[in-house]
């Protein structure tokens, strides 16, 4: 499934639902940070995804990085909650996402980057190499957060 993503952007398309994401920026004992590069739009990102129902928004961060990453990782705060009414997600099944993320903190416990079939690659990567790859403005806006140590962010 396709998705194209607005932010602050007239044409975007009017939301259909609101939708409840949880991620983790996991670091790791070297200072990098877990990355996937997205299949549906090509970008790196923080792996993160849709609460299910049943699950805590913790359970659900860890999962989502397990699924999209290959990496077990442990909760250690909070990064911040993220919620713009102007980032717009919209799918090829005509769903189209006002999304909030809630996005913690954490550090790898198992597992190995490894590709799959939401992400085409997975990788830890230094801030240093941060700014040579593709990376969506509301990313970058959560990135520069982790980077600044200006967490936790609300709205």
């Amino acid at each position: 499934m396709g998705r194209v993503e607005y932010w602050n952007d007239p044409a975007a398309p009017k939301p259909n639902s609101l939708v409840p994401a949880c991620g983790v920026l996991a670091v790791n004992e070297h200072g990098r940070v877990l990355l996937q590069r997205r299949r549906d739009t090509g970008q790196w990102a923080i792996p993160m995804g849709k609460q299910e129902l049943g699950e805590t928004p913790s359970q659900c961060a860890i999962r989502e990085t397990l699924e999209e990453t290959g990496v077990l990782t442990e909760l250690t705060g909070i990064l911040g909650v993220y919620s713009d009414p102007g980032h717009i997600v919209a799918y090829t099944d005509g769903e189209v996402r006002q999304e909030w993320e809630l996005i913690f903190l954490g550090r790898p416990v198992g597992g190995a980057p490894t590709a799959n079939d939401e992400a085409s690659d997975v990788r830890w990567v230094a801030p240093e190499g941060l700014e040579g790859l593709d990376i969506h403005p509301t990313q970058w806006r959560q990135l520069r957060d982790w980077l600044a140590k200006a967490w936790p962010h609300v709205d």
